[in-house]
């Protein structure tokens, strides 16, 4: 009876016993956040008391006179989504989202931390003061995930370019 050695294969491939072609695993799209990414560094900085600045506007006084920011070419005034430029030292950067209180970019080839670093700068208030927190995550590990003198380099530079970026913030955000 041909049709009984079919059910001990399909009893053993419901019990997972055999299993059939391997399937692909999904892939993360990174943009949207960084879960099932290879998360790097948040770092918060306070922007100071400024009672009567919403986040958002924070936000509009960065993305609005983008020559705040340390860069050097391409998107030197008003930001938006898909702008490419070159922070400072040659790195070329997309803007991925300018949100209500927040913006993300993204490294691009030839940065020299290497493509698909996702950077994102939320901005919040609470009581009045406000806040940026910066978190950065990755699509793929690079030649220095897991090194930790490279990590260690690279994550204290960020932590000093950030905090220039947002002292910067806590005077320009009074204009906001």
């Amino acid at each position: 009876m041909p049709g009984f050695a079919a059910v001990p294969v399909a009893l053993a491939l419901c019990a997972g016993l055999l299993t059939g072609p391997a399937a692909e695993p999904a892939r993360t799209d990174c943009r949207a956040g960084p879960a099932g990414c290879y998360d790097l560094y948040t770092y918060g900085y306070g922007l100071g008391l400024h009672p009567f600045t919403e986040a958002h506007e924070v936000r509009e006084q960065l993305t609005d006179h983008f020559w705040l920011f340390p860069v050097s070419g391409g998107c030197t005034s008003r930001i938006r989504a898909g702008a490419r430029c070159e922070l400072l030292g040659g790195n070329p950067v997309e803007v991925e989202y300018v949100g209500n209180d927040f913006f993300q970019i993204n490294t691009l080839p030839g940065h020299q931390l290497g493509s698909g670093m996702h950077i994102r700068f939320a901005f919040s208030r609470s009581l009045g003061f406000h806040s940026l927190t910066v978190h950065a995550w990755q699509d793929r590990p690079t030649d220095c995930t897991g090194e930790m003198f490279c990590n260690a380099a690279n994550s204290a530079f960020a932590w000093g370019t950030w905090l220039v970026l947002a002292t910067t913030l806590r005077f320009s955000a009074y204009v906001a």
